[in-house]
């Protein structure tokens, strides 16, 4: 990792937060309604969704420049997404577990090589909802576990195919798109092995 620029610092004053109540809750998310205290100082309401689970993202890539992907129907935006293995882990577990639990239940794969390459917030503005993204590499099969509720399709696709589908808008799903460039940038830098970095490029 490179080091942090030094203009990657905070400006003004940290938002205030003068009392907060829970609107919502389920298994999986919160939903807290603040009266806060913008930088300027203002009075703002604000409501916020926490998340019980951090987002794991997982980049199988095979030796031969494939990427496995999955497509399945989601419920938020009623569309069919292809993407990339993702899931949830709780906080406080390790998020690489989660992603080797994920790798396996979705497209039936294990990994010898794993790497965390990207950490984002997915939505700041509105949610506390972190994502971790992995490349796992030297890929085996193993049984697969999806959850009750998915009906997952499976398609190994050319690196460079998925990572054009995702730019030209065909795959939006976010933790795609960034896992896609992230690993592309990889290549570029020479931070993959040569013979797999010459067929991504």
């Amino acid at each position: 990792m490179s080091e942090k620029p030094a203009w990657l610092k905070p400006h003004g004053r940290p938002w205030g937060v003068s009392s907060s109540q829970v609107v919502y809750d389920n298994p999986w998310i919160t939903v807290t309604e603040y009266q806060a205290i913008a930088p300027t100082g203002r009075p703002a309401l604000y409501g916020k969704i926490g998340f019980k689970n951090q987002a794991i993202g997982v980049l199988p890539l095979h030796a031969d420049g494939t990427v496995t992907l999955v497509g399945q129907n989601r419920f938020s935006l009623a569309n069919y997404s292809w993407e990339l293995p993702e899931g949830g882990a709780p906080h406080g577990e390790d998020p690489l577990d989660g992603a080797r639990r994920e790798l396996a239940e979705e497209v039936g794969l294990r990994a010898a090589d794993w790497r965390q390459i990207l950490r984002m917030e997915l939505s700041n503005s509105v949610t506390d909802e972190i994502a971790t993204g992995f490349l796992a590499m030297d890929l085996s099969p193993t049984e697969t576990a999806p959850d009750e509720t998915e009906d997952l399709a499976v398609a190994r696709v050319p690196f460079r195919e998925a990572l054009d589908a995702a730019v030209d808008g065909h795959m939006p799903d976010a933790i795609t798109v960034a896992l896609l460039l992230r690993v592309h940038l990889m290549a570029v830098r020479g931070d993959l092995p040569a013979e797999l970095a010459a067929l991504i490029l």
